[in-house]
């Protein structure tokens, strides 16, 4: 079976999802002067049932300009959505990654998944269990408007559609992990503290860390936690880990690790995966936001 194959099949355990090319709509909210960076609220048609808030920023000066789809944590925050991006949260280092990224050249774009910022209202388990009724996968519906999103800012005049990275902390991890093995136009992957082993999160009992936004039907039957991640392979792909997070057993990320190196090796590309791991629980220290960055300059 080819990586296409694959990816077909994954994007098949996502439920009833929307048209992939129904037409995107966009409406701008305001544009403000960020010192360094244009920054825009946005307003997006993205799935045809309920709009998306959204942030999108780019350096000032001439582009177009690499960029990055920022992908925000769960965290029980439901209020904080997509202003991690311009405010961060506590689990995350300063500046927020909008100061961060615009600073080292990058364009970036961040919305709110269902659930949370200006998409809050319903608990998540209501929504989970609506969109099971309807044969929809709440985290289907979540990769769905991550991949629309991604096609709107390719189609940004101020951004090189062909140098985009996607990533994030905690949900926003697992989220820039999916979205990368399910299309190529992710050029760079980076994740911190969510590259979670399935297998070694059932023996260590930890299924109730994870929303169950979290949990796709099936997908066991089909796909390890490594094997979604060889789907982005031979692109570079950066995971940043916790060994005292309970939401990462350190048994999975061993596991994780020896399987995408045996990936990458036989990709031909052995040096664009990277895990770095730190003696710490689930978030990020300047040691990590110093990776991060280095990681985008060195590959995109």
């Amino acid at each position: 079976m080819t990586q296409q194959d694959e990816r077909t099949s994954l994007w098949s355990l996502l439920g009833d999802l929307p048209p992939r090319d129904r037409p995107i709509a966009a409406r701008l909210v305001w544009r403000r002067d960020g010192g360094a960076y244009w920054l825009e609220r946005l307003t997006l048609d993205l799935n045809g049932q309920e709009p998306v808030p959204a942030y999108f920023a780019h350096p000032k000066g001439d582009g177009p300009f690499p960029a990055v789809l920022y992908n925000h944590a769960h965290g029980g925050e439901y209020e904080i959505g997509k202003e991690e991006l311009v405010a961060g949260r506590a689990a995350l280092q300063k500046p927020p990654y909008v100061e961060a990224l615009t600073r080292q050249g990058y364009a970036v774009l961040c919305i709110d998944h269902w659930l949370f910022g200006e998409r809050r209202g319903r608990s998540e388990s209501e929504l989970f269990k609506l969109m099971l009724w309807r044969g929809q996968v709440l985290w289907g519906m979540m990769v769905y408007d991550s991949i629309r999103a991604l096609d709107y800012l390719c189609a940004r005049p101020e951004v090189d559609a062909g140098r985009i990275a996607t990533l994030g902390l905690s949900m926003g991890s697992t989220m820039a992990w999916w979205v990368a093995a399910l299309d190529e136009r992710i050029k760079v992957c980076v994740d911190l503290c969510c590259l979670t082993d399935f297998d070694a999160l059932i023996e260590s009992r930890g299924l109730d860390g994870h929303g169950i936004y979290y949990y796709v039907p099936s997908l066991l039957k089909h796909f390890t936690t490594a094997q979604i991640n060889a789907l982005i392979a031979p692109r570079p792909h950066l995971a940043l880990a916790g060994d005292l997070d309970p939401l990462t057993p350190r048994a999975g990320l061993d596991r994780i690790d020896a399987e995408l190196r045996r990936a990458y090796a036989e990709a031909g590309a052995p040096k664009a995966w990277s895990m770095v791991r730190y003696p710490i629980g689930h978030y990020e220290t300047a040691e990590m936001r110093a990776e991060v960055l280095a990681f985008l300059s060195q590959w995109l």
